[in-house]
């Protein structure tokens, strides 16, 4: 029972955000720095890194043939 308590703890600190560790000092969760500061978190977007960044699409077979015109 322990042992599911604490690893739902520990879920639950890395992905709740005023749960996690401060950036600037890990000793600190955010919610901690948040209160000391007198700041309300009223909502907040997820970003992952990369989102929205198009990966351009390139057909392989056409570039090793633009390649192959281009060097005769």
């Amino acid at each position: 029972e322990k042992m599911i308590e604490g690893g739902l703890r520990k879920y639950l600190d890395e992905v709740t955000l005023l749960r996690q560790p401060y950036v600037m000092d890990n000793d600190k969760k955010v919610g901690d720095v948040l209160k000391a500061e007198g700041v309300k978190v009223l909502g907040f977007k997820r970003l992952e890194v990369g989102e929205g960044i198009e990966k351009k699409q390139e057909d392989f077979a056409a570039e090793v043939a633009a390649a192959q015109a281009a060097s005769k």
